[in-house]
């Protein structure tokens, strides 16, 4: 079997900067381990699988690991080939996902808009033991919150983030839980740093779920709904992000890289 694949960088309008995602457009659906074989073959933080339904489109994402409940890069990279080489006089397509429901994306501009749901974080009663060991933080957090099994670490300045050496062993034993570091930006408005080894990402370069928890802790501290958001991974990326009642949009461009076929 041959299945047509994309490489697109998610998050920046420059190849090799951003979020790279696999995007499989399939004619039906495989079993999961064919899904996560490939996802693995790919060995990029993310593949989405793309289905016609109808008049929408079935949405899956796997890391090398495993499957997950939501991803914004992918979706993102998802809706680019949708839009160019699925579908390209539409400027809005709908995803169905199996557990974050419908999920939006239009055109805005040179940027892509996506609706997802917010998630706001809230403060952690017992703090793990040797999550600053882990993070290899110089310093004790100024907060440690949690939502949607990822812990929330916000420190006090960008260097801090920047600064960060994780070990990514012990960060695996926080399991199901990911950790996003935050802290107020010098030329936007918050950065963040995103780890999530157990799912076989130890560093993801620019995660637009973890928006749907940051832009919501950002937009109450600075008391903005509208926000501008920079990832400080190696590669990097910018998000613009917005708070509308209980979702976020998370608005980002994309390039494709690479197209061509997988054969399983």
């Amino acid at each position: 079997m041959r299945i047509r694949l994309f490489h697109v960088d998610a998050f920046t309008n420059q190849t090799g900067r951003g979020n790279p995602a696999a995007v499989c457009l399939l004619d039906s659906w495989l079993d999961d381990e064919a899904l996560r074989k490939v996802a693995a073959e790919n060995n990029l933080s993310a593949t989405a699988f793309v289905a016609e339904a109808g008049n929408h489109l079935d949405l899956r994402w796997f890391t090398p690991r495993c499957e997950i409940r939501l991803c914004g890069h992918a979706t993102l990279a998802a809706a680019f080939v949708s839009f160019t080489a699925l579908h390209p006089g539409l400027s809005l397509v709908q995803f169905s996902t199996r557990f974050s429901g419908v999920l939006t994306v239009q055109k805005d501009g040179d940027l892509l808009a996506m609706d997802f749901p917010a998630f706001t974080p809230r403060v952690v009663g017992n703090v793990p033991d040797g999550i600053s060991r882990a993070l290899g933080l110089e310093s004790q957090p100024l907060d440690v919150l949690a939502a949607n099994d990822s812990y929330l670490v916000v420190l006090d300045s960008e260097a801090a983030v920047w600064r960060l050496r994780p070990d990514f062993a012990l960060l695996e034993q926080l399991h199901p839980y990911a950790v996003s570091v935050t802290a107020p930006a010098d030329k936007a408005d918050f950065v963040s740093r995103y780890f999530a080894p157990s799912y076989g990402v130890p560093e993801d370069p620019v995660t637009g779920s973890a928006h749907c928890i940051l832009t919501p802790y950002w937009a109450k501290r600075l008391g903005k709904l509208h926000l501008h958001a920079r990832q400080l991974s190696e590669r990097g990326g910018e998000l613009w992000c917005e708070v509308t009642g209980e979702r976020v949009i998370v608005k980002g461009a994309a390039v494709l890289t690479m197209q061509g076929t997988v054969t399983i």
